[in-house]
């Protein structure tokens, strides 16, 4: 392990790197119960498949990252691509899981040939700053939107679309039954700040399995809560392999080019820009993950070079970019580097060592997909919720006195929840920041590759829309 992994050249041991494995995996293993919660609303799909295909994708890369880069980090599938899979390509756009797939599996592609040539970060540049700076915020929003609602928070409203869950007891609009799950999220929430606030390691998850185990609790003060509840229980590991098996790998190839259920209600044209546009999307949310949180995690441990860049960078990210087309393959969206991987680098983690630790502790979780199952939507919600306010962090490099900069980036923030669609957000901010470039004698600053995304982004909304 010295000779391969240098814990001690740099300036670790084995037990630090442990325990640094460990606490990114506590930090983290929330993304387990929430992509599969989120992608059994799909239908098609079931939660210990999805589960199933979680981990094998989080083993793989964070595995390949340690390996490759020998760097602290792990990967899983992102927070907002999954969002963005299922609420907007799928639900939005009317692709079906498996030509949703084929997005992801091309967005793999794409990095691996750009990752190899270099390119990569010459597109990351190719965005304009404060765009760059408001996308993380955007989705933080969009996915706190979705916790929201599906915490039954926020309801349809005929007249304002949105609208608070009534919570009158007195009038009768509002049950025990109902408002029981709705008081779970806001605790769970609650402890999750508080746990965080005084550096409780895998704070997401400890509020997580207490809102579990308090719903459950409070279920026996709702009449008919455990009715048939007994029946349900399936505690066989096997039984998510099965239905990942059928229901989840390989459906990219088997079914994902199968473009005719979107075809009957739309053209030939629209289709291809769809698939531009959103593997495009795919793609820019994925690398920014990606390079900002390697920056942000090594910067933190004092792990960047002394020209302050990411050691291995390029390795790193072809870890992320081979991760996401096996993710495609196993049948989840966008594997990219986590931000919780900073919790393993602030308890000492310095080498892949920690992530090979993290990857087997992965590994081991694919066999508890039954008590996984059994977490309620209402204590992931306040999962979401919480990793939205993280994903804030980021309009504190915007300047909002600078027209020129706040108008983009709040379009960025404000159409994705608004619209339900995270590509919608990235094309008005690249829109607009041109536009404005423009019409200020900026013209010559506008970028060539920030010309062509604009307009593949405008011609999406012409065909598409």
């Amino acid at each position: 392990m010295e000779k391969y992994f240098h814990v001690r050249e740099k300036g670790s041991t084995v037990k630090t790197e442990v325990l640094a494995g460990l606490t990114t995996f506590m930090a983290m293993a929330y993304i387990l119960m929430v992509n599969a919660g989120m992608f059994s609303e799909l239908g098609v799909v079931s939660y210990g498949a999805i589960y199933i295909a979680t981990a094998i994708s989080a083993v793989i890369g964070t595995v390949l990252i340690g390996l490759l880069a020998n760097l602290p980090l792990a990967q899983a599938s992102g927070m907002g691509l999954n969002a963005y899979f299922v609420y907007t390509v799928c639900f939005g756009f009317g692709l079906s899981y498996a030509n949703a797939l084929v997005l992801v599996l091309l967005d793999g592609i794409i990095f691996i040939v750009l990752t190899v040539t270099g390119l990569r970060e010459k597109i990351f540049e190719a965005i304009p700053a404060e765009v760059r700076a408001a996308i993380p915020a955007g989705i933080g929003l969009f996915i706190a939107f979705i916790g929201l609602q599906n915490a039954g928070i926020v309801v349809n409203d005929a007249a304002t679309c949105v609208n608070l869950v009534s919570m009158n007891f007195f009038s009768g609009s509002a049950t025990w039954a109902g408002m029981m799950p709705i008081l779970v999220t806001f605790a769970s929430l609650l402890a999750i700040a508080v746990m965080s606030s005084k550096n409780i390691k895998g704070s997401v998850l400890w509020g997580i399995l207490g809102g579990a185990v308090a719903y459950y609790i409070l279920g026996f003060t709702v009449p008919g809560f455990y009715d048939g509840f007994a029946a349900s229980l399936s505690f066989n590991p096997m039984t998510a392999f099965a239905e990942f098996g059928t229901q989840a790998f390989g459906k990219v190839f088997t079914e994902g080019f199968d473009f005719s259920q979107y075809l009957a209600n739309n053209s030939t044209g629209s289709l291809i820009v769809l698939i531009i546009t959103s593997a495009l999307a795919f793609c820019l949310v994925d690398m920014f993950d990606t390079i900002g949180t390697l920056y942000g995690a090594c910067a933190r441990g004092g792990l960047l070079t002394s020209e302050g860049k990411v050691p291995n960078m390029n390795k790193a990210m072809l870890a992320d970019a081979i991760a996401t087309t096996c993710g495609s393959v196993c049948g989840t969206s966008t594997v990219t580097t986590f931000v919780e991987s900073s919790a393993g680098v602030a308890e000492g983690g310095r080498t892949g060592l920690s992530s090979m630790v993290t990857g087997a502790l992965f590994f081991v979780a694919m066999f508890l997909s039954p008590i996984a199952a059994l977490i309620p939507g209402c204590a992931t919600a306040a999962a979401l919720i919480y990793v939205g306010v993280l994903m804030m962090n980021s309009v504190r490099d915007i300047d909002w006195l600078s027209a020129s900069e706040a108008v983009p980036a709040f379009m960025v923030v404000a159409f994705m929840p608004l619209t339900y669609n995270i590509s919608y957000g990235i094309a008005f901010g690249i829109i607009s920041s041109i536009v404005i470039c423009l019409f200020t004698g900026k013209a010559k600053d506008i970028k060539v590759g920030t010309w062509v995304i604009g307009i593949l982004f405008l011609i999406m909304f012409f065909v598409t829309r």
